[in-house]
């Protein structure tokens, strides 16, 4: 993949009709893809070396951002989300890779101001079931 801008990388929630709407304007942005081993090394294991069960283990997705809001309705959406502990459907958009898409819950929203600028947030998202991939 070549260098691409880090603004192009869009973070998408449903909106409840089919379609995705692009979260608040994302300034800072990180997608981390993790899986657990399951070790199954034992007293036959050739010469003592660790052995790994192809395939298990957990999987998750953990996305994050900080920004700014676009709008009242935006930041209200994402807060009652997380208050109400909601697991909704998100997409992200990663330019020269492609579109990963599902169920993530929001379980970090924080809020910050400095004097002389606007209110930001930094926000992140846990995945919260099996995740779609389509090339880009």
């Amino acid at each position: 993949m070549s260098a691409q801008k880090g603004k192009d990388l869009l973070i998408r929630v449903s909106d409840g009709q089919n379609g995705f709407i692009a979260v608040a304007g994302l300034r800072a942005r990180q997608i981390a893809f993790n899986a657990e081993a399951v070790d199954v090394t034992n007293a036959d294991s050739a010469g003592r070396w660790r052995e790994l069960l192809d395939g298990a283990g957990v999987r998750r997705a953990a996305i994050s951002g900080a920004g700014v809001f676009r709008d009242e309705a935006s930041d209200a959406r994402l807060r009652q989300m997380f208050f109400d502990g909601t697991i909704g459907r998100f997409q992200i958009v990663v330019p020269a890779f492609g579109t990963i898409e599902g169920l993530f819950q929001i379980s970090s929203l924080e809020y910050r101001g400095d004097h002389a600028g606007e209110v930001t947030y930094d926000m992140a998202l846990d995945s919260a079931g099996a995740l779609g991939f389509t090339a880009g």
